[in-house]
């Protein structure tokens, strides 16, 4: 079977691949199953898979007391993936993230993973913590996203933490890393960013896939860029439609990307989520079109509260 990286590279048609949050705590799988029963028919190339790390909730005790708490909400990634490609014979790729994690238990994933057959990964540094300001890396864990590069090409060679060498796995780990069109939000400047981007690149990911982006001039800069630094591998544009009215102003604040005016007076008209995601859709297939007249023949797509949307996308554009 081939690499998510090398299908990415032999493309040369309009395709379509997403990503899917793993349920949450205590929910069936079910609900993952629909919406990949929904997508499918537009043959998608590959399907990513979130992965998250504890939060801080707080709750009302049996005393009526409020207890700060944390946990995952969303485990279970590797097991998702393995259960969809075991399901739908379709090329799964789980995130890895540092936050949250440990060098050690991102070495015990990554056994499991071998062990499942699944060999392409995402790999990311992953959002800071609720319960800190600024992002701090777990203790005993990878950093950055380069650090958990070095520790998957370590293992790729047999080298595991403990010192232990053994042989390479069979089928090595394959990667790819994200990249933000308007710049990582703890970057000085875009130039920076694209800087350590480079040294992903040239550790050893094979693509890039990126943060959403509603400018499509901004994604054009940003792989002008990229190709200006030396940066040769596959860049695949994320796209999130709009499809509830709140999002107007959350997905800015949480994804720090900066959403047009002309989108966002079309979306200031809106009076329901009804009409916030037909707005939403109509902006996701311009912007789909307008990649795909540019030569970006895969477009890759949230679903995150949005699979109807996406639907509607892939039906106008496929």
């Amino acid at each position: 079977m081939p690499t998510v990286a090398e299908i990415i590279r032999n493309i040369d048609k309009p395709s379509f691949s997403f990503e899917l949050l793993p349920p949450l705590k205590g929910n069936s799988i079910q609900k993952v199953f629909r919406t990949i029963d929904k997508l499918k028919e537009f043959n998608p190339q590959y399907i990513n898979i979130t992965s998250h790390r504890d939060e801080v909730v707080y709750k009302t005790n049996e005393k009526g007391f409020t207890e700060r708490r944390v946990y995952r909400k969303r485990p279970g990634t590797v097991a998702v993936a393995a259960s969809i490609q075991h399901k739908y014979q379709i090329p799964v790729v789980p995130h890895m993230i540092c936050s949250g994690f440990t060098r050690s238990e991102t070495e015990y994933a990554l056994i499991d993973l071998n062990f499942l057959g699944i060999h392409d990964l995402l790999l990311l540094r992953g959002d800071s913590s609720s319960r800190h300001q600024f992002y701090k890396p777990e203790e005993q864990g990878n950093a950055n996203a380069i650090d958990l590069i070095h520790q998957v090409n370590n293992l790729n060679k047999g080298q595991f933490l403990d010192g232990t060498l053994m042989e390479p796995f069979e089928t090595p780990f394959s990667y790819g890393v994200a990249g933000y069109p308007e710049k990582h939000e703890e970057a000085p400047n875009l130039d920076s960013d694209i800087y350590w981007l480079k040294q992903k690149v040239d550790a050893g990911a094979e693509y890039v896939i990126t943060q959403m982006f509603f400018d499509n001039e901004k994604f054009f800069n940003f792989v002008k860029k990229c190709r200006e630094a030396g940066i040769k591998v596959p860049i695949v544009p994320g796209i999130k439609p709009i499809n509830i009215k709140n999002q107007l102003t959350i997905l800015p604040k949480v994804f720090h990307t900066e959403i047009p005016e002309s989108l966002a007076g079309e979306l200031r008209k809106c009076k329901n989520n009804d009409d916030t995601a037909k707005v939403g859709t109509e902006w996701a297939i311009m912007q789909s079109k307008e990649l795909l007249s540019h030569g970006f023949n895969l477009l890759h797509f949230y679903t995150m509260m949005a699979t109807q949307s996406v639907y509607d996308i892939a039906g106008a554009i496929y």
